[in-house]
């Protein structure tokens, strides 16, 4: 029978949100999965445990992925944990889930900590619907074809990003969405020196030219505005464009049948109002 994948989510800053459930989860395992081995085994130290540990990250996915497996298939069971946060968000750990799922391996999900949830429920932005977006590419061509895909998303945005690519990310953000946009900048969340910053995308770039960026950012970014509703068309308006048909020469009935199918007005109602 196989083992049992756990998706074990890890403090993105205090480690007082370190839940019951995972300190259980950890010490229950045979083994772990960690994003970098030596970060996984401070968190241990902190537990009071000891675990094999084996190493998962980007680079090595493709090889250690499907080894992690055959120890699952095995029987074994195994923790899959990030340096920060809850795996295969944003993480090369949605791979191993794939490999576990097309194996029928079970994997069981441990709520916890996400910093992209944490800083949009402190955002200030609209949160019944929103698109995670994570880290944009550092390809320039990449780059702008993902930001010009999301012109007209209407949803609330999340992108993740790293201090040093902080302005050139907000000046490319002005430029696509303008500089009245909101966004709510958050860094270090849940740590001693969190911050959360609410502006416009103007704004934040002003900011940031006095100011060095430090820490980590989620950055909530507001969609684009619904459009402004198209007033229906009048009945006159309807009626002065079936007398220019006519007057090009069309019959009547065939004017009329036209302007109806194009603006939504019943054909009787509008020959009615036609006529001379």
């Amino acid at each position: 029978m196989s083992g049992i994948l756990y998706l074990v989510p890890t403090p993105i800053g205090n480690l007082g949100d370190l839940s019951d459930r995972v300190r259980e989860t950890l010490s229950a395992v045979d083994f772990i999965a960690a994003e970098d081995t030596r970060v996984s085994l401070k968190l241990l130290n902190h537990l009071g445990l000891k675990k094999p540990l084996v190493s998962y990250y980007e680079h090595n996915r493709a090889e250690s992925g499907p080894r992690i497996l055959a120890r699952l298939q095995g029987g074994e069971s195994c923790a899959l944990v990030t340096d920060a946060g809850t795996p295969a968000i944003s993480d090369p750990g949605q791979d191993l889930v794939a490999l576990c799922a097309g194996a029928d391996v079970p994997v069981c999900a441990i709520p916890g900590p996400c910093a992209a949830v944490t800083a949009l429920a402190a955002s200030g932005l609209p949160t019944g619907r929103f698109t995670f977006e994570g880290f944009l590419s550092t390809a320039p061509k990449s780059r702008r074809e993902h930001l010009d895909a999301l012109r007209g998303e209407r949803r609330t945005m999340i992108f993740y990003e790293a201090p040093h690519k902080l302005v050139r990310t907000l000046s490319d953000f002005a430029s696509v969405f303008g500089p009245e946009r909101r966004i709510s900048l958050c860094r270090e969340l849940t740590k001693l020196h969190e911050e959360i910053l609410r502006t416009t995308l103007g704004e934040a770039a002003a900011y940031y030219e006095t100011q060095a960026p430090r820490g980590e950012y989620v950055l909530i970014l507001e969609g684009a505005p619904a459009p402004e509703p198209v007033p229906a068309p009048s009945l006159a308006d309807a009626t002065e464009r079936v007398n220019a048909l006519i007057a090009q020469g069309l019959r009547r009935k065939e004017a009329v049948k036209q302007v109806s199918e194009a603006l939504g007005i019943p054909k009787n109602t509008l020959y009615e109002a036609s006529l001379p």
